[in-house]
This record gives C-alpha cells, sequence and structure tokens, in this order.
C-alpha cells in the first residue's frame, strides 16, 4: 500500500563530543528537527465532456413520425465514466424543440450540450377527392336530403329527393365531398326549417325505402317507404317496407358551437329514428368549449310521459368536466343503432378501443301501435339556435360521414 507522508522530522543526536565539535569533560548535546512539506493534489474544475451519438447537434423529423431523443455518454478526466441526464421534449405541433444533455462529475462541474429538433410539415401526397357524395360508396338511393335553404319560396327548408340525391348532387356549403373521402354535412345555427313544428335547423338525410318510386304513394304512414317494430301487428308488418331495422354509421364531429344557451351549446343530433311525431330515439353528440373531447348519450321520447336520457360516453351536462374516454373534434367512430321489437340498442365503436354499449326497453310507448311507422335519420340536426346572435345565421356545425348503411326485416335492399 503506497503511504504519503506530508512531514518528515528528522532527529540528529551527537554520539560523541568530538563529532559535536567540543572537548573536554562536561559538554552540552543538541537536538535538530527539520519539517519536510509536500504540495496538495490540484483542485477538480475540469467538468466532464458530453459526447450526442452520431455527434449531431440538430435533428429535423417529419410531423407525425416516430421520434425518439438520441443517446449520449460523458466522460471525466477524474470520476471516469459519469451519467447524463436529458431536460426537454419534442412535442408534436411543427417547430423548434431544443433538448439539453447535462452531466455532472463528484466535484460539481457540470456540462451541457443541446440538441435542436425542427418538426416539419409532412407533405400532402393525397390527391384531393373530387368525387361526388354519391360516388364515395355510401349509396343514397334511399335516403333524401333536407338543406336549410329555400330556393323554392315556399317558407321551409329544401328537400333533395332519392333520385337527385343519387345522381350526384352537392352543395358548396351544406353537403359537398370532403379531401379525405366522406361527405361533409354543415349547418348553421339558423335558417329554414323542415316544417313550422321544428325550432332547428339540420342537414340530415331521411330513410326514404321507396327508393324514388313515387308510385308507392305519401312519404307518411305504414306503407312500403317506411318500417315498422317487430312487435306491431302482423298487419302493420305486411304493409311496412321492413321490419325492425339498423343503423352503422362512421363518421367523424368536425365543428360544434361555442356559445348560445347552457343547454344548447356544443351538441348536435347525429343520428335518429323517428316515427309519426315522435322519437324513440335521438342520438347526441356534445363537446363544451373547454372540454377537449365531447360526450355521446340518446334520448327516448315514448308517445305520452316524459322522455329518458342515457348517457354512454361522459355526461350531458351543462357544465360537465372533460370526458375522460370522450371523443374529440376530427376523431373518427361509429354508432350501431338497432332496433328489434321493443329493445333498442346502441353501440359505440373506436378503434383501439373497447365498445360501449347500452340498451333501452320500449315497452309501454306505444310504438307498437298499428298506425305508427319509424324512418332512419342521419346528419347534423343542429340542436343550437341561439348561438351567436350578432350574425343571421349563427356557428356553424359540421360532421364528415365515411359510412351509413340501414338494413331491416324484408327489405331487398338492405345493407
Amino acid at each position: 500500500m503506497a503511504t504519503s507522508i506530508k512531514n518528515v522530522v528528522i532527529l540528529s543526536l551527537c554520539a560523541a563530543l568530538t563529532a559535536c565539535g567540543g572537548g573536554g569533560g562536561d559538554s552540552t548535546s543538541t537536538n535538530s528537527a527539520t519539517t519536510v512539506t509536500t504540495p496538495s493534489a490540484p483542485a477538480d474544475t475540469t467538468p466532464p465532456v458530453i459526447s450526442i451519438n452520431g455527434g449531431v447537434n440538430s435533428i429535423t423529423v417529419t410531423q407525425g413520425d416516430n421520434f425518439s431523443n438520441p443517446t449520449a455518454s460523458a466522460t471525466d478526466a477524474v470520476d471516469g465514466v459519469v451519467s447524463v441526464s436529458v431536460s426537454g421534449s419534442v412535442g408534436s405541433d411543427v417547430g423548434n424543440y431544443t433538448l439539453t444533455y447535462i452531466a455532472r462529475d463528484a466535484a460539481g462541474n457540470e456540462s451541457t450540450s443541446d440538441v435542436v429538433v425542427t418538426v416539419v410539415a409532412a407533405t400532402n401526397t393525397t390527391q384531393p377527392v373530387t368525387a361526388a357524395p354519391s360516388e364515395l360508396g355510401i349509396e343514397l338511393d334511399d335516403w333524401y336530403l333536407s338543406i336549410p335553404s329555400d330556393v323554392d319560396g315556399n317558407g321551409r327548408s329544401d328537400s333533395i329527393k332519392e333520385t337527385e340525391l343519387a345522381a350526384g348532387y352537392s352543395h358548396p356549403e351544406y353537403f359537398y365531398t370532403s379531401a379525405d373521402g366522406g361527405i361533409v354535412m354543415r349547418s348553421p345555427s339558423r335558417g329554414f326549417k323542415t316544417s313550422t313544428n321544428t325550432k332547428y335547423a339540420r342537414v340530415e338525410l331521411r330513410e326514404m325505402l321507396r327508393r324514388g318510386d313515387t308510385s308507392v304513394g305519401s312519404t307518411q304512414g305504414v306503407n312500403a317507404n317506411n318500417w315498422v317494430f317487430g312487435h306491431a301487428p302482423t298487419s302493420a308488418q305486411a304493409n311496412a317496407g321492413g321490419i325492425n331495422g339498423e343503423l352503422n354509421v362512421t363518421l367523424a364531429v368536425n365543428e360544434v358551437t361555442t356559445n348560445g344557451e347552457n343547454y344548447q351549446i356544443g351538441r348536435i343530433i347525429i343520428g335518429q329514428i323517428h316515427a309519426n311525431d315522435d322519437e324513440p330515439i335521438r342520438l347526441y353528440y356534445r363537446k363544451l368549449p373547454n372540454n377537449t373531447k365531447g360526450a355521446i348519450y340518446f334520448a327516448h321520447e315514448p308517445r305520452t310521459g316524459s322522455e329518458a336520457y342515457v348517457e354512454m360516453i361522459g355526461s350531458r351536462d351543462n357544465s360537465t368536466s372533460d370526458p375522460v374516454d370522450g371523443i374529440a373534434l376530427n376523431e373518427k367512430f361509429s354508432y350501431t343503432i338497432n332496433a328489434t321489437d321493443a329493445l333498442l340498442t346502441v353501440t359505440i365503436s373506436r378503434e383501439g378501443k373497447d365498445d360501449v354499449v347500452a340498451e333501452y326497453d320500449m315497452t309501454g310507448s306505444q310504438y307498437e301501435d298499428p298506425e305508427q311507422y319509424m324512418y332512419f335519420k342521419v346528419g347534423v340536426y343542429h340542436v343550437n339556435n341561439s348561438s351567436d346572435p350578432g350574425t343571421d345565421t349563427g356557428q356553424f356545425a359540421q360532421a364528415t360521414f365515411y359510412d351509413i348503411r340501414n338494413s331491416h326485416d324484408g327489405y331487398v335492399f338492405s345493407e
């Protein structure tokens, strides 16, 4: 083992008088001491040296691509290898982000090294879709469309019949093809309405089982244009265009209102079963202005008595907090409304998540009565007529639809 000696004391003793330079019988002996001091090691003032893997100090990544921070190591002249930490993060938005690598040795010396990560926008290589709404794979032969304009001057919203719709109809403001191949339905808060009985504007499809065959007669009634529930009398089933029903829709809600009456803000109806005068189901999407995600719920309206509400994702409350598992604007999701006899079943589906399913027993709601007929509705029923009072039309609501399929027992064009 090596020993460090700082001070060495050397004692010299004169053993003989002659050696000490004296003579005679009596003499005095003298001890002498000598101190030797070695210098201390110099203080460690040198910080570690950081090495970024690849020797980079700037990186460019494309928005949407996966990114991992580059690795780094550090060595110190005294301590050898020391650990390296990183501060900062890279976001998903276009811009510059700085990652700071930090190394510190045992003496407290610190060094840093920055890497600037630039996120650039992805190049859009997708060609815009120029097809008409009827050419996107959604069959429009058994739907007609209501939009909140009044071209014919009858004081009510305009209706585009099945044959015109299937022939390629579009409207630049209310009903058109999206860049990603969906059907956009966009409705203002205020506009011409389908009848004097409704308070709200809409851009909405109404199911028409007659598929343009006007010889069926009236669009209303228990006839080949509409369907009935499976617990309706057999005579009604024989006259209807179908029995029971299922509606499958894939969509993304793009825009909702941010002001107006508290109970109306941010809500739209995206699907319905409509009867003669009432609605066995209205399916809602609602997102409040301070929330990042929206809720899904539905209402059941019996022919007599009070409506019942069923919350499926989040809450319909006027001041609810952000739904933990809610649906954001522009997020694709699907819903299925299945009506079998007196049982309603609603399913919400999203990629990578479990389905959310709710059932409602309509027994006692009186929709099995022989004169009651049904039809599906799909679109943007804009149930906020109070937004942005400084303008004529108020704020808009918008959704893009990628799949719409309707089916019924006994209906040969079921999808």
